[in-house]
């Protein structure tokens, strides 16, 4: 072969072999993208879930199928990646109704679950999300947004469980709101029991914590990070962004118990409690807002331990005190064990800005124990306004180890030392209606431009947030003829409604249930009786307003324990509300021990509130609010007022509340009595206690301008925390006031003569 001829055949073998590779390398491009091309898959079950997350690879999208997903524990672990991360979503945002006993458990890398809505139902497990399987199989790195998790609570109201629990690194939970948990525990945790837990790195961002109703105990928080057991450890944890809409839980709104977290351009609306650095060290508030707006015990902020930092935050209207103030340093325990209050040492609270808010408290807790006040500690540059108030702040203690400079006060309120300027100024709104001073030469405080987060701007973008409205009133009003079925009348009760009813007779052979908000009013003098042990039982979800009635007892059966109002004899994780304006109680003395209210274990009222009512010949007690003994903390009730009434011929106590034990994370009872007479009280022949009044552990009692004649003993028995009673400008029996506080306030009162002829005198503890 010539060379000619060899040079052909060579280069022809090699176009061959040119063309071959070029076929292996299409072939592989090919197989290339068809290996990474996003793989979209369907599932109806878990277990078609728990299958098609077997073959998943990084990039792909699992759809769960729209409706009901009943009882369905969702386990997803997957491995993804930084630019392909495996999606777990609703096939419509929203359409994926997770109930029953559903829950989700996530572990692996890389993943995102998005779209899912948890309602009419609760879990069985600790969590209804979590980001773990077990202890050992972790998220790291993996995403939760665009979620519901909606009233979705054990019916026991003292039964814990989580809604959300964070563990692993890096995890973000975004764009999902969390509403209505009526349970006991954290509404969401960040979690540090193992190593693989710590310094990690979370971000919690633009979620909307929907309303949380007052637990009435500890436990009631709505975002935890770490225990005390792990609160010197760092979390670096970032929430930010975040709105917090009505979270009444506890004192603790978020309850902060590790290091190194930042709370960072967060909105608080309306929330009776405060953002607590409860244990660990080094943490940031910054940018935060506190929106009061003058509803009861609202708070801001309350700094426990070392080099903590509140910056540029802003609270208007705030109205709560002691460890529910606008701003709050509290003293430590020398020594302390990780459990209690370790001391505020190198601090910082500077430039912020505080309108209209009523208390900053200083060495707040100071006693015997909390004994260490706060050093190294700065208080500057910050604003402190409010014209309708001189006594803003209190000193529970030596406040020396705390600098302060360059403050400014109104120029009405009583300042505390130096570092504090009066001055008279102005309030203006910027354009995202936050207030300021119209001086320009002010520079301390937060900036001018400050804005806040939108209600809008968080949580899922296919969620409807819950909006404010009254309790009672807003329904069909129904008009009722004289002498109607009350109990077949009401049974099909919408919220809200209002029935009305003509003058005459109703009796009734069947208690009614109250399942929802409803008001019974009658302006034709409308008089009620019944023949069971109730007239009303207020059930979950139940709110109660009487006005304008005639309750008469005298065809309820002759057997002791009745009672006008009941609650359900099961746990109601939803609190109540009872109304009572202008109604007339007579002749429920069939049988000893006739109440107007009685409640049961694990019920709960937020405000029971009675009016220009009349209450004569009752043979047991008006209300009957101590079936928490357990005494650890818990109580039957927040707010109970009675205001212009009279009570005459009662046989048992006006009120009987109990709240026990030395938990401080609880506010209430509260108690309020003005311009009301009461005359033979306490009389009855099953009193064995001989008792008109019991008050054990109630935090606040204010009782002005009443009557007390001929009444058994008046016992007010303080407990935990710093208890108010205040009695002013009242006539009362001063052998019968019993007050184991002689810390309590009485003034212009016309005390009756004592046993021994004389005057009623301060004693001991005793009037």
């Amino acid at each position: 072969m010539n060379n000619r001829n060899r040079g052909l055949r060579i280069s022809s073998m090699a176009q061959s072999h040119i063309m071959l590779i070029i076929m292996i390398l299409l072939i592989m491009f090919i197989v290339g993208c068809q290996t990474n091309q996003s793989n979209h898959q369907k599932v109806e079950s878990a277990d078609q879930l728990k299958t098609a997350l077997a073959v998943a690879n990084p990039g792909d999208t699992i759809l769960l199928s729209n409706g009901e997903w009943k009882d369905s524990e969702l386990v997803i672990k997957a491995q993804g990646s930084q630019d392909a991360p495996i999606v777990v979503m609703a096939e419509t945002p929203g359409k994926v109704k997770l109930t029953g006993s559903s829950n989700l458990k996530l572990a692996g890398e890389y993943v995102v679950v998005s779209g899912l809505h948890f309602t009419n139902g609760y879990t069985l497990t600790a969590e209804v999300i979590s980001f773990r399987i077990k202890k050992d199989q972790l998220a790291n790195n993996c995403r939760i947004t665009q979620t519901l998790i909606e009233n979705y609570s054990h019916p026991e109201r003292h039964e814990s469980d989580y809604w959300v629990g964070m563990y692993g690194k890096n995890n973000r939970f975004d764009h999902n709101a969390l509403v209505g948990k009526g349970n006991k525990g954290v509404t969401m945790a960040v979690r540090l029991d193992t190593e693989e837990s710590r310094e990690n790195g979370h971000l919690i961002d633009h979620n909307y914590f929907g309303p949380r109703e007052n637990l009435g105990a500890n436990g009631g928080e709505t975002l935890r990070i770490g225990t005390s057991h792990f609160s010197l450890s760092f979390s670096n944890t970032q929430v930010i962004n975040n709105y917090f809409d009505r979270c009444d839980g506890e004192h603790e709104i978020i309850s902060n118990k590790s290091c190194g977290n930042l709370f960072k351009g967060n909105v608080f609306d309306e929330c009776v409690g405060t953002l607590t650095f409860r244990h660990g060290n080094e943490n940031i508030a910054e940018s935060n807002a506190f929106f009061g707006n003058g509803k009861p015990h609202t708070g801001g902020i309350r700094v426990i331990n070392e080099k903590q930092k509140v910056l540029n935050n802003y609270g208007y209207g705030l109205t709560g005190h002691r460890f529910r103030g606008a701003l709050v340093v509290m003293n430590g325990v020398p020594n302390s064990p990780i459990n209690r209050y370790n001391q505020v040492i190198d601090s910082e609270i500077n430039n912020n800005t505080f309108i209209n808010c009523d208390y900053v408290q200083l060495c707040a807790g100071s006693d015997e124990e909390r004994s260490a006040i706060p050093q190294s500690t700065s208080i500057s540059n910050n604003i402190f306004w409010n014209e309708a108030k001189n006594d803003v702040f209190t000193a529970y203690d030596d406040i020396s180890g705390i600098s302060f400079e360059g403050n400014i006060l109104s120029a009405n309120i009583q300042s505390i030392g130096s570092g504090f300027e009066g001055i008279n100024s102005e309030l203006v709104q910027n354009a995202n209606g936050i207030f300021g001073l119209k001086n320009k030469t002010v520079t301390a405080g937060i900036t001018a431009d400050f804005s806040v987060v939108s209600k809008e701007a968080t949580g899922p973008s296919w969620y409807a947030k819950p909006k404010k409205r009254k309790t009672f009133g807003y329904g069909r009003t129904i008009a009722v003829e004289a002498g109607a079925n009350l109990f077949d009348v009401m049974k099909e009760a919408e919220a809200g409604d209002i029935y009305s009813l003509a003058g005459g007779e109703y009796l009734l052979e069947k208690k009614i249930p109250v399942a929802v908000p409803i008001t019974v009013q009658s302006t034709e003098g409308a008089i009620i009786k019944f023949e069971k042990s109730n007239l009303f039982v207020i059930e979950n979800g139940g709110a109660l307003q009487l006005d304008g009635l005639t309750i008469d007892g005298v065809e309820s059966p002759d057997y002791a324990g009745n009672a006008v109002v009941s609650t359900s004899r099961y746990s109601m994780n939803k609190n109540y509300k009872l109304f009572i304006n202008n109604c007339d109680f007579r002749d429920l003395d069939v049988n000893h021990s006739f109440n107007i209210l009685k409640v049961y274990k694990n019920t709960f009222a937020d405000s029971i509130m009675i009016e220009n009512s009349r209450f004569s010949d009752v043979s047991g007690t008006i209300l009957e609010l101590n079936q928490e003994s357990d005494d650890i903390g818990i109580y039957n009730a927040e707010f109970v007022i009675l205001r212009n009434n009279t009570f005459k011929n009662i046989g048992k106590e006006i009120v009987n509340m109990h709240r026990g034990g030395s938990d401080e994370s609880t506010f209430g009872p509260l108690l309020f009595v003005d311009h009301c007479s009461f005359e033979k009280v306490g009389y009855g022949p099953k009193n064995k206690e001989d008792k008109s009044f019991t008050l054990h552990g109630v935090q606040k009692t204010i009782i002005t301008n009443s009557v007390f004649d001929d009444i058994k003993t008046f016992d007010i028995y303080h407990t935990v925390g710093e208890p108010i009673t205040k009695i002013s400008d009242c006539s009362i029996d001063g052998s019968k006031l019993v007050i184991s506080d002689n810390a309590a306030t009485l003034s212009n009162l016309k005390l009756a003569k004592n046993a021994n002829g004389n005057d009623g005198e301060k004693v001991g503890y005793r009037l």
